[in-house]
């Protein structure tokens, strides 16, 4: 398979152990079927609709895996009704959160699960076994600059009614003496050393991570001519909300995550956390990345339901349920506020961006 050196890099690249693939389930129930119980495919029948026993969504960790599970439960009955008005009887859409983003992306290599929510450089990382259908497009920020102390100088970060199809990786310090140290040095004007950073604990997300892994990677090679796996104190954190508790707790000084991810941390950082400060008191930007390409939904090619035309029916439920109010309210825990059709080549900057993390693996 064209992906094999990039899953052997990606396991390479992993800060602790233990990528499990998420268990979603066999697909085998998931076959479109017209036989069986009579009065269940009834509706169907009366229709002229496909039936379809069950559909299985998986989302990455990028949020508490409750809470995306919580605020994603009106998802299935939306994607019910805009795929019945598509042709396709859904009897049951089953959404789980897998247990790190690469165990999204083995599940849709392996066709256990039909459909993901993952970024882009997971995408890329795993398209030989999945396609993106959809690309989000999110409301943009107050600050758009590769400068931290521009973000530092206008916090707290907003957002506007600017659609945008990007975003940028942060380098977040935080309150322990170690991230106050960094970030007062950044809002001074003076330039961080990789010796500033290396002396730092860090936490990280999966290396197929746009924002957790891959482009702060690609920031401290442009800057300091090092890697991730060059940090001498770096942890893999399950998902941004046990990254932002360590950093709250002082486990960790510094974290890479997405722009601005301290938005949707603001009430957990004093509620949860347990802090006094509020969130923007507590942390400052110490680095900032270029821009990313959106996330993605992908749909499985390995997937028994998959076909050319369900793939429509998909895309077309997915641009029509974030044209709702209801719908974007659904999947706002993403930050998403809509989505377009994908583009496989707009995800070509992800591709050279896992070819150079790739050589620096092979370099060091």
């Amino acid at each position: 398979m064209k992906k094999s050196i990039s899953r052997i890099l990606a396991a390479a690249m992993c800060m602790t152990l233990g990528l499990a693939v998420t268990g979603c389930g066999s697909s085998a129930s998931n076959t479109t079927t017209t036989a069986g119980n009579d009065s269940a495919n009834a509706g169907s029948e009366a229709s002229g609709n496909k039936e379809i026993k069950k559909l299985t969504v998986a989302f990455v960790p990028s949020r508490d895996p409750q809470d995306i599970i919580t605020a994603t439960e009106p998802l299935k009955g939306l994607l019910q009704t805009e795929l019945a008005n598509e042709g396709y009887d859904v009897k049951d859409v089953d959404i789980s959160v897998g247990t790190s983003f690469e165990a999204v992306g083995e599940a849709l290599s392996a066709g256990t699960t039909d459909v993901g929510f993952i970024p882009g450089g997971t995408y890329v990382l795993y398209d030989d076994g999945c396609e993106a259908i959809v690309t989000a497009t999110r409301d943009g920020l107050s600050v758009d600059s590769d400068d931290p102390k521009e973000w530092n100088d206008n916090e707290p970060i907003e957002g506007t009614d600017k659609q945008v199809t990007f975003y940028r990786a942060l380098i977040v310090a935080g309150p322990s003496e170690k991230g106050k140290e960094l970030a007062e040095k950044v809002n001074a004007g003076e330039e961080l050393t990789w010796e500033d950073l290396d002396s730092a604990n860090w936490s990280v997300m999966g290396s197929s991570s746009s924002a957790g892994y891959i482009y702060p990677s690609l920031w401290m090679l442009e800057n300091y001519g090092k890697n991730i796996t060059d940090l001498s104190h770096a942890v893999q954190s399950d998902s941004y909300a046990s990254a932002f508790a360590r950093l709250a707790s002082g486990q960790v000084d510094v974290l890479c995550t997405y722009a601005d991810a301290r938005r949707d941390y603001e009430s957990k950082w004093n509620d949860e956390y347990a802090m006094s400060n509020s969130i923007w008191e507590d942390t400052d930007l110490i680095g900032v990345t270029p821009a990313i390409y959106n996330d993605t939904i992908s749909v499985s090619k390995t997937s028994p339901i998959m076909d050319d035309d369900f793939k429509t029916a998909l895309t077309n439920a997915f641009i029509n349920i974030g044209n709702t109010e209801e719908g974007k309210e659904v999947i706002s825990i993403y930050t998403h506020q809509g989505y377009q059709k994908a583009n496989d080549s707009d995800y070509d900057s992800e591709r050279d961006a896992q070819e150079m993390i790739k050589k620096l693996n092979g370099a060091s």
